[in-house]
């Protein structure tokens, strides 16, 4: 799998090196925030942080299963599979309980636009649900 230095740009796009972006998250700090729990998991994505992945979605997520063996080798093999060149934030709209972020995720091959839902339990927000604007 991708391991970066902790010294390389991270993919998110943030212009920050990994170790003070996303790295503190993939290694168990929690995002304050939806914006931060969606670019963290684009990272995630990227570097094949599957573990990650999975403990930040939220067990009523469609995609959701306990058969966790798949799921990883899934996450990995898409990690793996696809050039992740850019993510764009188009809208977020904060609140305490529930937010939405509204990305383009551009790889190697096309782009796709998200509008993903988060919800926050006992203080820590999960990827709940995404949709794909049709308009987008």
């Amino acid at each position: 799998m991708k391991k970066p230095s902790p010294n390389t740009p991270c993919p998110c796009g943030s212009g920050n090196k990994y170790k003070k972006c996303c790295q503190p998250y993939h290694r168990g700090a929690r995002p304050a925030d939806a914006l931060l729990l969606m670019k963290s998991r684009y990272s995630a994505y990227a570097l094949g942080q599957s573990r990650y992945i999975i403990a930040t979605t939220h067990p009523d997520n469609p995609d959701y299963t306990e058969d966790t063996a798949t799921w990883i080798a899934g996450i990995e093999a898409f990690s793996e599979q696809t050039e992740f060149r850019r993510l764009e934030i188009l809208e977020f709209a904060d609140g305490d309980e529930e937010a939405f972020v509204t990305f383009r995720a551009t790889f190697g091959d096309g782009s796709m636009v998200e509008r993903s839902r988060f919800v926050r339990e006992e203080g820590r927000w999960f990827y709940y649900s995404g949709e794909f604007p049709k308009s987008q």
